[in-house]
Parts: C-alpha cells; sequence; structure tokens
C-alpha cells in the first residue's frame, strides 16, 4: 500500500481518482487547493503526489517548484491538466515531475503512471563511485497527451433511493431474497418492477445487477468490470450514479485479491 496525495480543485476528479487508486489498494489523501496540499506535505511521508496544474490559489508549477527549491520535492510528482501546453508540460519535467498527464486521464495510462512512479519511488538509490563523486541520475518524463471517451450514464434522478426495495405487480420486493430460492436462479417477468416508470424499473434492475456481481466478486472492481464488459473508469461512474456505496466495505468480505 502506498500513500498517494491527490491535488486537484474539482471534487469530481477528486472523487474518481480516489476510488480508483482505493480500489488498487492505495491510502489516498486529497486536497483542493496548493494550501491544503502543503499542509498534508507536511504531515504525511508520501510516496506518490497526482498535482493538477491549473488551481485557484497556487497553480501546479509554482507549488512544484516551491518543493524543488526548499528540498521537499522527496517523491514521484504526476502533473495533471486539461489544458496545459506542451511548454508547460516540458517544464514541470525539467522542474521534476515525473509525468504528465492529459485530462481526461485514461485508466490504463493512469494506473500505469502511478505504478512508474511508485517503482521510482521504491528504487534503491544508485551506488556513490569510489571516487565519492556522486552520480546524477535525470529523471526523465513524458508529455504525451492522452485521451479518454467520456463515460455516457442514464439519469438516475427519480430513482428510488440506494437500498429501498421496489414493489412490482405481486407485490414482491424486487431485488429482495426470496425464500427457497436458488442463488443462481434467472430473472423472470415476475421479478422485475414492471409497474414503475421506465427509468425507475431500468435504475432498479441496473442496481440490482451491479449490486450481485460485486457481492459475488467481493467488491473487486476488476472482476466486476470483467464481468460485466464495462471499461473500469465508465463502471465506476455507473456505480455513482445508481448511488452504490463502495465505501461501506461490506462487498469486500472474504476478498483475497
Amino acid at each position: 500500500m502506498a500513500e498517494i496525495l491527490v491535488v486537484d480543485d474539482e471534487i469530481g476528479i477528486r472523487e474518481l481518482l480516489s476510488e480508483i487508486l482505493g480500489d488498487e489498494g492505495h491510502s489516498v489523501l486529497l486536497a483542493e487547493s496548493a494550501q491544503q496540499a502543503r499542509r498534508l506535505r507536511e504531515g504525511n511521508v508520501l510516496d506518490l503526489v497526482l498535482l493538477d496544474i491549473w488551481m485557484p490559489d497556487t497553480d501546479g508549477v509554482t507549488l512544484l517548484k516551491e518543493w524543488a527549491s526548499s528540498g521537499q520535492l522527496t517523491m514521484p510528482v504526476i502533473m495533471m491538466s486539461g489544458h496545459a501546453t506542451i511548454d508547460t508540460a516540458v517544464e514541470a519535467t525539467r522542474i521534476g515531475a515525473l509525468d504528465f498527464l492529459e485530462k481526461p486521464i485514461a485508466l490504463q495510462k493512469l494506473l500505469k503512471a502511478v505504478e512508474q512512479g511508485l517503482a521510482r519511488r521504491k528504487a534503491p538509490s544508485p551506488p556513490v563511485p569510489r571516487s565519492g563523486v556522486t552520480q546524477f541520475v535525470p529523471v526523465s518524463g513524458s508529455a504525451a497527451p492522452a485521451s479518454a471517451p467520456a463515460a455516457r450514464g442514464f439519469d438516475s434522478a427519480q430513482a428510488p433511493p440506494y437500498g429501498a426495495p421496489v414493489a412490482n405487480a405481486q407485490g414482491a420486493a424486487f431485488g429482495a431474497p426470496q425464500p427457497g430460492a436458488a442463488a443462481e436462479a434467472s430473472v423472470t417477468l415476475r421479478e422485475l418492477p414492471l409497474d414503475l416508470p421506465l427509468r425507475e424499473a431500468r435504475d432498479a434492475f441496473e442496481r440490482a445487477y451491479f449490486e450481485h456481481h460485486l457481492s459475488r466478486e467481493h467488491g473487486s472492481m476488476t472482476r466486476v468490470a470483467e464481468k460485466t464488459g464495462l471499461e473500469r473508469t465508465h463502471l465506476y461512474r455507473k456505480l455513482k450514479q445508481l448511488g452504490i456505496d463502495l465505501a461501506r466495505g461490506a462487498y469486500r468480505k472474504g476478498q483475497s485479491g
């Protein structure tokens, strides 16, 4: 497990990165400004920082310079931005940033950059030559842009609250366990909320569908993504739209990896 700091003024980006990195087993700290990032940097031993460039108080490049000049750049830093130019990316890597990710960040590129950053953090220091002259190993970064299609989800504003049973035409609660029912029983028309408006019926079915797979896979987002055929970034957003709270930890009971 690594201690990762995510610095971004957009709450949606912070929450999404926190969910993804948390699912990978990391401990995630969140900051919405450079001021918060400074405080968290001073109070924690960080293994990696994901740092947004454009922020309202102090931009990410300025904060990176501050850490570098004060000797606090002791952890890999990956810069993020949806509007930065190549010149900005080059400047950030020159100062000491390990990599640059362009928003929207593709999941695989994010995980690869984090893996490389943590590997760099854990890598042993190069040996000192016998002459006593310390070797300097430059850190090279890449500014290759990444792109990811925006996830399209359904509006669940009118869906019933998460966890609330939905009665079908026969009065049975949709998604509730039926006495004597087999675990792998197939869904029949009588079990579907057919009397609801289409949007609410669809959301109720999707909620039960994803809860079923989360329970079967003990909360493993990797396996749920494989079972449902969704890319993991889209899966996170879909679960959030449906009001499924992964933070409860109930799905992770008995999870082995």
